[in-house]
Order: structure tokens, then sequence, then C-alpha cells
């Protein structure tokens, strides 16, 4: 089968595979869609130090079941659209003993500590399939950068008359605008990029501020009458919008940190007690999240066509990915079509 692998920084290649053969317990599916994650261009940088080369990359996934192993339960049908759930959990770590298996100290996630699904046919075990309904293969590859998102929000504890700041407004800083909307929350995008900002509008957005044109803190303070966010989500990972979401979180308000800051990030820690601050991570997402990103895409209001920068073939996923590391800015997903 067909597969492509990033080889070295700078090096990806289409390679031929062994097709996988389906166990008990388990479900082959006949990949349509991967999406390329934040973590696959880090990789094909070389700036991802979880990765081990070569590895094909790939985790959002839109795909359709092929073959069903013995011992599966019933509700798996083959032809059935199904995304995949990523990660795994050892059941043993604190995480795992929490009920939080999302945050395993041991998870590998598909194409980032183990090879990925950027290929033709994948197996896995049927507790890591996940039925999609009516939403099609190429749509099904967005739900999980979106489920990280909604996580997020659900780390959050957003309720309906808060104010909430997202920093960022790539997918997964979408996917937290559109949850924390459709809880009730007056959402706050920030970003710097306009037409980012605009698609943040359709999804539920009540006020946008470019950052690299306006004064964060003035507009945050004119929009929250001087008391600052409720929450604030950073979904960008960099040390400015770190010290930004403390800045400007009000007191008594919660922190969730998505992204991961390259590089030390300087604070004011006496914000951190002066306002008693709730400073949460957030990793990757639970089941729920998933069926709820399902739900939402289910209703049809989800801009998917914007929401999907470039389709490419897997030939096609060099130019595509170089494209991208020139201006990272500018692209919310690119999907290789099998």
């Amino acid at each position: 089968m067909k597969a492509v692998q990033i080889i070295n920084p700078s090096e990806m290649k289409v390679v031929e595979l062994e097709k996988p053969t389906v166990g008990a317990g388990e479900v082959l599916v006949r990949i349509k869609y991967v999406g390329f994650c934040g973590s696959d261009l880090n990789t094909f940088l070389g700036k991802n130090p979880m990765v081990k080369l070569p590895v094909i990359p790939g985790h959002e996934v839109g795909a359709v079941i092929e073959e069903i192993g013995p011992d599966v339960p019933a509700g798996f049908e083959k032809g059935m659209n199904v995304t995949l759930n990523p990660y795994t959990n050892c059941g043993k770590c604190a995480s795992c003993r929490n009920g939080r298996v999302n945050a395993c100290e041991h998870n590998e996630t598909l194409g980032v500590q183990r090879n990925g699904v950027m290929c033709e046919y994948a197996v896995l075990p049927w507790t890591k399939i996940i039925p999609a309904g009516n939403i099609s293969s190429r749509d099904c590859a967005l739900i999980e950068p979106m489920s990280v998102g909604f996580h997020a929000v659900s780390r959050a504890q957003v309720i309906d008359n808060e104010f909430v700041m997202v920093i960022g407004c790539g997918m997964i800083g979408i996917g937290a605008i559109v949850r924390a909307a459709l809880r009730g929350a007056t959402v706050i995008a920030v970003d710097l990029d306009d037409e980012k900002l605009e698609l943040a509008k359709k999804v539920g957005v009540s006020y946008v501020i470019n950052s690299k044109t306006e004064n964060v803190h003035e507009r945050m303070q004119e929009i929250t009458e001087g008391l600052g966010a409720d929450v604030v989500i950073e979904a960008v990972g960099s040390p400015v919008t770190y010290v930004m979401a403390v800045d400007e979180v009000g007191f008594t308000g919660r922190v969730v940190c998505i992204g991961y800051a390259k590089s030390e990030v300087a604070f004011q820690t006496k914000l951190f007690v002066q306002k008693e601050l709730d400073i949460r991570g957030s990793r990757n997402a639970l089941p729920a999240d998933f069926r709820a990103v399902i739900n939402y895409m289910k209703e049809g209001n989800c801009p998917v066509e914007e929401l999907i920068s470039k389709v490419a073939k897997p030939e096609g996923a060099l130019e595509a990915m170089q494209e991208w590391a020139v201006n990272p800015g500018k692209v919310f997903r690119i999907l290789v079509e099998f």
C-alpha cells in the first residue's frame, strides 16, 4: 500500500508498505483523507523532539470501515464513515487512574510517538474507531483537531455569562471558539490575520482583535468594562501570547493553555497570586469531545470549505508541506487524499 513518510527534516516521500491484516478485536479501515497537524509540520522542520525519524505522519483522519475482525462488538459496519481516536493510554499512570486518559503520561499519538496513518489502510482496536454518521470522509479529517479546542473549553468549565478570550484562530482555536459559543459565552478572538478573524465571526465570535494593528489590552478593557476575561484560552504557543493570557484574564479567572511555547516564558508571577488565577493545561481530547464535534458538524453549520486550505494527493504532500512551512499563519488544514 502507498504511504507518506518523513525521512529526515525537509525530506518526505511516498513509500510502499505491506497492507495490514485485521486481528481479533480490530478493525481495518480504508483511509480516505488525512490532515497535516502542526506537530507534523514541526517534524518536517526538524523541531519535534518527540519524534524518531523516519515516521509516517497523520492522526487527523477520515476513513471507511473495510473489514471487521472477530470479537468486535455490534455497531460497526463495513462502509461506515469513521474517524479515529489517535491516542493511547496505559491505564496505570496518575492521569489514567483519575479518568483523564487523554493526558496519559505514556501516551503515544499516531504520527508522533508512533507511526501515523497517512497511508491507504490502517488497523486499529475497535475502541479507537469513532463512527461519524453522515459526515463525509473529507470532513471527518477535521474532527480531531477541533476536538482539541472543544476539550480546552471543557477544561475551562465555560458557562453562558462569561467573557472567553481565545488567542489564536487556527483549527484548534476555531474549535475552542465554537464550543465556547455553543455554551452561550461571549467570545473574543485574537489573531494577527484578518481573514482568520473574519472566519471566527462566522463560528460564534462576538468581538475580534487584531493584535498586530490594535492595542489588545485597551480593547479587552473596553469590551469587558474593565473586568478582563473570565477565561483565556491560549491556542498559539508563543511567549508573547502566554504573557498576554495572564495579563488579560480577570481576577479569579481561568487560563487554559493548549499551545507549546518553544522557549522559556517570563511571567509576572505576582499576577498568579493577586488575581488568584486557575492556570490549567489542556492536552488532546476525550471521546466525549469527539462526540460533541460530531454533533456540531451534523448540524451543518461548520464552514468546512473555509477550514480546508488545500487537498493534495500523496505525491503532492511534499510540495504542500513546503508551502505551509513558508507561510504557516495562513493555513487552516491541508488534507492528503488517498
